[in-house]
């Protein structure tokens, strides 16, 4: 029999069963029971329109498209891990008129299958972690631009995205802020948007927009170093998130780890007249917050 009908073959397993179906298609045995906590499920893509006078097919959709899916979902999925921190995820594209299917944890799918369910209800994607936010402006995007219906599927919970749908942030939950950033600079430079790049633990690396007059007057090797440094870029006042694309560079700090009283008390100095206007501190932010984090 050919392998790839094979493969697309259901086969039905007893409760308790242990074995489970490889992301090929082939029945292997569980090496034990807690194996089962690495089941794997699935999130759908399924786009649906006309290229021209033609149904949207496969054999339609040009590399750069799937290359820009491929970019989503792995946002969608795993908004916060490196490459190298998260589950494998494999993919598939089918007919129907094109679904784009990823295979990975079955946790991850439950949990993604929960957020697109609250998208749907709250109508809206300002509550969401800034990369799965951007992956779905981006499906806002395509579906307004090539009127194209995207419907994402999981774990039984399905979003539709179409010409009709407005899920883009709104920009007044977002608010100019410093931030300070801790990490090792490991690259410095660029022609045409001057940028430094800095590795942090949090936040994985960093792009950071910095003028060409410091990089040229500034220290010779930068590169490879420890430091702080305190920038400038937006927060989101529901999350309280950084975007991580609008950062701009402000001061570079050497980086030390033990506690200093004196660098306290001089932040503290330089922050007092910004507040000046603002009778109880406490009270303004509990405001802010919305008794979130009271």
């Amino acid at each position: 029999m050919n392998q790839a009908k094979m493969n697309s073959i259901p086969i039905a397993l007893p409760p308790n069963s242990q074995w489970y179906e490889s992301p090929l298609g082939i029945l292997r045995p569980f090496r034990n029971f807690s194996s089962a906590m690495n089941a794997l499920g699935e999130i759908e893509i399924h786009i649906e329109g006309r290229v021209g006078a033609q149904a949207l097919t496969p054999a339609l959709v040009d590399i750069e498209e799937i290359r820009a899916i491929l970019g989503e979902a792995a946002d969608l999925l795993f908004p916060t891990e490196k490459r190298s921190q998260r589950p494998v995820i494999s993919y598939e594209i089918s007919e129907g008129s094109v679904r784009h299917r990823f295979r990975t944890v079955m946790q991850t799918v439950i949990a993604f299958g929960a957020v697109i369910a609250q998208v749907g209800t709250e109508g809206h994607i300002n509550f969401l972690h800034e990369r799965t936010a951007a992956a779905l402006e981006s499906l806002q995007r395509v579906a307004r631009e090539k009127d194209y219906v995207v419907t994402l599927l999981a774990n039984q919970q399905s979003l539709r995205i179409d010409r009709t749908t407005h899920y883009e942030r709104s920009e007044q939950v977002w608010v100019e802020a410093e931030f300070y950033l801790y990490g090792e600079l490991t690259n410095a430079g660029g022609k045409n948007s001057p940028n430094i790049h800095l590795d942090t633990k949090e936040h994985g690396t960093l792009r950071i927009a910095v003028e060409k007059d410091y990089l040229r007057q500034g220290e010779k090797n930068l590169l490879y170093k420890k430091f702080g440094v305190r920038v400038a870029g937006r927060q989101n006042l529901q999350t309280f998130e950084m975007d991580p694309n609008s950062l701009r560079f402000i001061e570079l700090l050497d980086q030390d780890g033990a506690y200093s009283q004196t660098y306290l008390d001089g932040l503290l100095h330089r922050a007092a007249p910004a507040w000046t206007d603002v009778a109880d501190a406490n009270a303004w932010l509990a405001e802010l917050r919305g008794g979130a984090h009271a």
